[in-house]
């Protein structure tokens, strides 16, 4: 048995203003878990994506979080959970005023075939995008596959 207290987990570099990998802190060999607060404008991944390989399941604990799927937005509210299948695209933002706070969980928990897309202000339109450490662990940044233009920085 393991025991943690979120606020204990050390911060992760993310598109959300708090991302803690509650996972790695409990030893957790078969689901990730992810705590994330999303000031206005955050979101919960780097870009639309899908997992190959990984089933996720998103449970708002608090605010309002809108995700864009092949479907059209979806709006998860307090108290509410939402589930991506493998392969499905996906992703959350926090659209409105308050601030979100929620568990991600995903299954298997190491993946690591992610299809990613961002709008690229060189291509004009969203590509697929790769995700690059830079400096010295300073920041992450999300490239144009097609351009090699950064598309955005994440700290």
């Amino acid at each position: 048995m393991e025991k943690v207290h979120v606020e204990d987990v050390a911060g992760q570099m993310s598109a959300a203003d708090v991302r803690r990998p509650v996972s790695k802190a409990l030893g957790t060999e078969d689901m990730a878990i992810n705590y994330y607060e999303l000031a206005p404008g955050d979101s919960f991944a780097f870009g639309y994506h899908a997992h190959d390989d990984q089933e996720e399941v998103f449970y708002i604990q608090s605010g309002t979080a809108t995700f864009e799927t092949e479907d059209g937005d979806v709006v998860v509210g307090a108290g509410e959970a939402i589930r991506f299948a493998r392969g499905e695209f996906q992703r959350g933002v926090n659209e409105g005023d308050d601030r979100v706070v929620a568990l991600a969980l995903g299954a298997p928990r190491d993946t690591e075939n992610v299809e990613m897309y961002r709008d690229c202000p060189e291509c004009g339109e969203r590509t697929q995008n790769e995700i690059e450490m830079v400096g010295d662990k300073e920041a992450l940044v999300t490239i144009c596959s097609d351009c090699g233009a950064e598309t955005g920085r994440f700290y």
